[in-house]
């Protein structure tokens, strides 16, 4: 493959193109605006940069892979694509609008991936008119640093997509994890219980999400629980909670918790917006 299409300019979509574009294929990035688009593009800039002035990227390479990135708010820009990996909102039924527009576009041997981090490939797939070309890929954030990516075979998915994937996700220069599509796939179900219990904590007055974080911070861990949760976006993290414990049908021990709630309705929604657990306004966490 060479050339990718990315939808969704986003925090995700624009480490994904920037990974893609750093590891040599051509990006076609697109949004629903093109206010958007320009944002991400100057976000993705700033990356690079803090990569150089870290002597991790050279200005040559930097130069280079934001030439092969382009920008587009019209889905015919992305007909030539081979690979198109959807990065949009977590919501099914907006990743199945995409996955049928798709299908209107591309060519007949396009593989259609998603970075849902929760929902359902094969329910995402349906609304392709050939599921089996569809599959998951999970990207972590930040998307260009974070080495893992969870590779997720729908119920139709054809071992040659599940191989092309494969290769893309190795060509990145990260490590592909084969998932089977269940509610949370592997790291976030495992998540689920990392947040849950440091919410339950804190619910119960325990302790401080400070000393929380403090705690599993001195345990080796690079991060602690809020923290994480301040990085990824709050209202992320209860989007993926919810679906979870929706997908597996009210499982205790994955319930939201009335904290995160508050916190998405108070616009609380961490780094992003200036201010969650933590105060981003003046100060660096």
């Amino acid at each position: 493959m060479q050339s990718i299409g990315v939808i969704g300019a986003g925090t995700m979509g624009s480490g994904i193109a920037l990974a893609s574009a750093l590891a040599g294929y051509d990006v076609v990035l697109n949004d629903i605006s093109d206010k958007f688009l320009q944002l991400a593009y100057r976000n993705i800039g700033e990356l690079m940069q803090k990569s150089t002035d870290k002597g991790k990227l050279s200005v040559a390479d930097a130069n280079a892979a934001a030439l092969r990135i382009t920008t587009s708010s019209h889905f015919e820009h992305l007909k030539t694509c081979e690979l198109v990996i959807e990065a949009a909102v977590e919501k099914l039924e907006t990743k199945q609008e995409i996955f049928s527009r798709l299908s209107d576009v591309c060519s007949e041997d396009t593989i259609f991936a998603t970075n849902t981090s929760s929902l359902a490939i094969t329910a995402i797939a349906s609304a392709a008119r050939k599921p089996a070309r569809c599959v998951g890929l999970h990207f972590f954030n930040p998307a260009h640093i974070m080495k893992l990516v969870e590779i997720v075979r729908g119920y139709d998915t054809t071992d040659d997509v599940m191989y092309r994937a494969e290769g893309y996700v190795k060509q990145l220069g990260k490590v592909p994890v084969l998932a089977k599509d269940t509610p949370g796939f592997i790291v976030n179900r495992v998540a689920r219980n990392f947040y849950g219990e440091a919410f339950r904590l804190l619910g119960d007055g325990i302790a401080t999400h400070e000393r929380i974080d403090n705690l599993m911070r001195s345990n080796g861990f690079a991060m602690g629980p809020f923290q994480l949760m301040d990085l990824i976006g709050i209202d992320v993290n209860l989007a993926v909670t919810e679906s979870v414990y929706d997908q597996f049908f009210g499982e205790p021990r994955f319930r939201p918790h009335l904290i995160q709630q508050k916190m998405v309705e108070a616009h609380l929604l961490g780094k992003k917006t200036g201010r969650g657990f933590y105060d981003y306004s003046e100060k660096k966490i």
